[in-house]
């Protein structure tokens, strides 16, 4: 589904957004027997979204739905099958070589896995030079300075005696938040966290969210949280997608789709989230049966079909749904809405 969300805006409004993306696909081929065609995997399958300087937006959906190949295009390591990606007034599908280089330099990745992401041979100190050195930053009393001044605002003091620990001599919440200095070392414009938070325990979630946030305000960066917990985006964004099977079937601000969620798969995602409440010892909560469809050959009409408690026989299976405005900023891909059915 594409163009759901065609005017998302972050909360500092201007007239050229940061990030543009345009009706974007990336496909992945097959071959067979290492040469052969055998069709595509449809990873992301025509996404269109735009983010403010400033603005904060969470990409919610299951393992396989597009979210990881979205952020990868948006970072300039996948390329677009179709579509583009405008970041800074950059078309990526335009930027070649040094340029390239310098367009990724303005966007930090934070991963997932801290201690996977982290050199276990390297020092903290190294580990936040190299971006720094990659990039032309060749005076080491600047390296030092700025590492000095991101590994304070990570809040990893005292600064001197991190800077010569090894990742292994340093807790999960530390790894991570020295990944998020080094995403940070270079001061980005946009920061992509895929799944920032998954890795570490409860106590620690919310704490690495908070970082986050006042990193995002003090910088007035634009972030993108990945993630398949709706329970955690009360913390962090101001607007949230969800990715199902390739394509954005619900977009809106974050209460409006936490209190008010319409399509039938962000119910589901709803009902499957870890939110403390009593009543949970109590009622067994209905999630849909089945796994998310193949993106070699994806279902006709709504993918969400097959699952879909709510399926309409004849035109869910049969027909695309269309893109639906239930109240300003808060569209749906779903037959269940369409009022002229």
């Amino acid at each position: 589904m594409s163009d759901i969300n065609g005017d998302l805006k972050g909360s500092n409004s201007s007239e050229q957004p940061l990030l543009q993306i345009q009706d974007l696909h990336v496909w992945y081929e097959l071959k067979r027997f290492g040469f052969g065609h055998a069709g595509y995997v449809r990873a992301v399958d025509g996404v269109t979204f735009d983010l403010e300087q400033g603005g904060a937006m969470a990409c919610v959906g299951e393992s396989g739905c597009g979210k990881s190949s979205l952020m990868k295009a948006i970072m300039g390591l996948n390329t677009p099958t179709k579509g583009d990606v405008v970041f800074d007034n950059a078309h990526l599908t335009e930027t070649k070589g040094e340029d390239l280089r310098l367009y990724r330099a303005k966007i930090g990745y934070i991963q997932q896995d801290p201690y996977g992401a982290l050199p276990p041979f390297m020092t903290v100190q190294r580990i936040l030079e190299e971006p720094l050195i990659i990039n032309g930053i060749k005076e080491q009393g600047e390296r030092l300075r700025r590492i000095h001044k991101t590994l304070k605002e990570v809040k990893l003091t005292p600064v001197e005696e991190v800077l010569h620990k090894f990742p292994h001599m340093l807790s999960g919440g530390q790894q991570q938040r020295v990944v998020i200095a080094r995403a940070m070392v270079m001061e980005p414009k946009l920061l992509v966290a895929d799944e920032p938070v998954s890795m570490l325990d409860a106590s620690v979630r919310v704490e690495i969210l908070r970082l986050l946030r006042s990193l995002q305000e003090s910088h007035n960066l634009a972030v993108i949280y990945i993630t398949h917990d709706l329970s955690t985006v009360r913390y962090f964004s101001e607007y949230v997608f969800v990715m199902y099977a390739g394509e954005v079937i619900e977009i809106a601000k974050m209460k409006d789709l936490l209190n008010e969620p319409k399509h039938p798969y962000t119910l589901a995602l709803l009902e499957a989230s870890s939110d403390p409440d009593a009543d949970n010892a109590l009622v067994m909560r209905e999630i849909p049966h089945g796994e998310p469809p193949s993106l070699v050959n994806p279902p006709l009409g709504c993918r969400f079909n097959p699952r879909c408690p709510e399926m309409i026989e004849g035109l869910c299976d049969v027909k695309k749904p269309p893109n639906i405005e239930i109240i300003p900023d808060h569209r749906v891909a779903c037959w269940l809405y369409d009022k002229g059915e």
